[in-house]
């Protein structure tokens, strides 16, 4: 089993913090193998961002991805520069309030506005795992969660499990 998985978005979304938990959640609170890669434009804040991570359950020799089998947009600009390499039968989660042009099927969550309603729109990302992780199956939801906790700040943990499961909770209702 080989999973190739794109998380993207805008500079300031919590993408790579997104692509590090996953990894962690496959790797250190799961039995498989994980890479992380990340890239970013000049900017501090509002360029294209992405993580990839590539989760096995053999050794991982080429540790950049084929193809996005799996790929999360939580915006346009990175929707239009990210998405030359989706397989036809991948699994693509968007923010559909953030990105609305979109030439292939997809999932919609507006994690932000979930984000927004849980009283904090920094938690958006999160939202968004929990959903792209139930609606692509990536990894165990005790795991994620594992790694969620083990990986923000403890004052907002509780936060971010809320948030977490409330994507996992809006993934179930559109898949």
């Amino acid at each position: 089993m080989r999973k190739d998985i794109r998380l993207c978005g805008k500079g300031g979304q919590g993408i790579m913090l997104s692509g590090f938990v996953l990894g962690k959640a496959a790797s250190v609170f799961h039995d498989y193998n994980a890479v992380q890669m990340q890239s970013y434009g000049p900017e501090a804040r509002g360029g294209a961002a992405r993580s990839e991570v590539v989760i096995s359950d053999e050794e991982i020799g080429y540790c950049g991805l084929y193809q996005a089998d799996y790929m999360m947009v939580m915006s346009q600009e990175a929707y239009n520069k990210y998405n030359e390499d989706l397989a036809d039968d991948a699994v693509l989660l968007l923010d559909d309030d953030l990105v609305t042009e979109v030439e292939h099927d997809y999932i919609g969550v507006p994690c932000t506005a979930i984000a927004e309603d849980i009283g904090a729109k920094i938690v958006a990302n999160i939202v968004m795992l929990g959903a792209f992780n139930e609606a692509g199956d990536l990894v165990p939801h005790d795991s994620l969660e594992k790694s969620v906790e083990d990986s923000v700040p403890s004052k907002f943990k509780d936060l971010n499990l809320k948030a977490l499961n409330r994507g996992v909770e809006k993934a179930k209702e559109k898949i």
